[in-house]
């Protein structure tokens, strides 16, 4: 009987056991699940929360986002991110950063997004979740106005400057025509780059049509944009990746305002035309 007692209790302890050990591996499932499957996307209640939609951007890309004469940022995204986020209840804070560091602005949350004519490329859709684009943009070589220089073969042996960490440094990189030159100059911002090829210490720019021609345009400037660009490119809200639920509620809040032709208006503030992608 003892013998009998003792083999019954043993099974009844396999069996415990057995429960507990389920009851601890569907604990460890349910866990491990949320632990390797998609963290909550706090993005937008986190904006909502504090109140803010702190945008990164580099302050010295007009006509996009710089600074004015009295040292206001301003400019075609700052206007229609200020928009986005008065829809959206919270205050704009614009957030200067160093361009070539974007990415990591975005991963540590430094900032909530990226918004400041910024280009989409392969890599930028693989570390980034983007908006839909909202403009197209033409990458352009710009020289001075009463240079000699006629198109990229007329460029063979001279130097170029290019914005550090920009598509148009990695297009510039990867291109036939860079081969072509004797030099690449990368600057921080294309203002400097303006400086200097205004002192003629390069031979030309690479850059973004927009901005060579707001230059030229409304400071005066004595470029020109040679006819011949490498790329046409189109420009997006960068931020960080997951954070889905604030990029569709920015998303949302732009196409109202291209359907109730609000970014028409600005654009035409800025551009003198309606240059928005629908």
């Amino acid at each position: 009987m003892k013998k009998l007692s003792l083999a019954v209790f043993a099974v009844l302890m396999t069996a415990m056991l057995a429960v507990f050990a389920g009851c601890g591996s569907s604990t460890g499932t349910t866990s491990g699940t949320a632990a390797s499957g998609t963290a909550q996307d706090n993005s937008l209640q986190n904006v909502l929360d504090k109140g803010t939609l702190v945008l990164g951007l580099d302050d010295s890309f007009p006509p996009m986002g710089f600074r004015d004469e009295n040292n206001n940022i301003v400019g075609f995204d700052i206007d229609v991110a200020t928009e986005v986020a008065n829809r959206m209840g919270v205050q704009l804070q614009l957030q200067p950063i160093d361009w070539a560091s974007k990415e990591m602005e975005l991963d540590t949350g430094a900032i909530d997004c990226i918004w400041n004519g910024m280009s989409i490329d392969d890599e930028r859709r693989q570390v980034m979740d983007l908006s839909e684009p909202y403009m197209t943009n033409r990458m352009v070589l710009v020289v001075l106005n009463d240079s000699a220089y006629t198109d990229q073969a007329s460029l063979a042996g001279k130097t170029v400057g290019v914005q550090n960490g920009s598509t148009a440094e990695k297009i510039l990189e990867e291109s036939a025509f860079s081969t072509t030159l004797a030099d690449t100059i990368g600057f921080k911002d294309n203002v400097t780059a303006f400086m200097e090829l205004e002192t003629n210490a390069i031979d030309a720019i690479f850059m973004d049509e927009v901005v060579a021609n707001y230059a030229i345009a409304s400071q005066n400037k004595n470029f020109r944009v040679l006819e011949d660009g490498l790329a046409e490119e189109e420009y997006a809200v960068g931020f960080k990746k997951g954070n889905t639920a604030l990029k569709e509620e920015v998303q949302k809040y732009i196409d109202e305002m291209k359907a109730d032709g609000t970014m028409t208006q600005i654009s035409e503030k800025w551009f003198g035309r309606d240059v928005v992608t629908r």
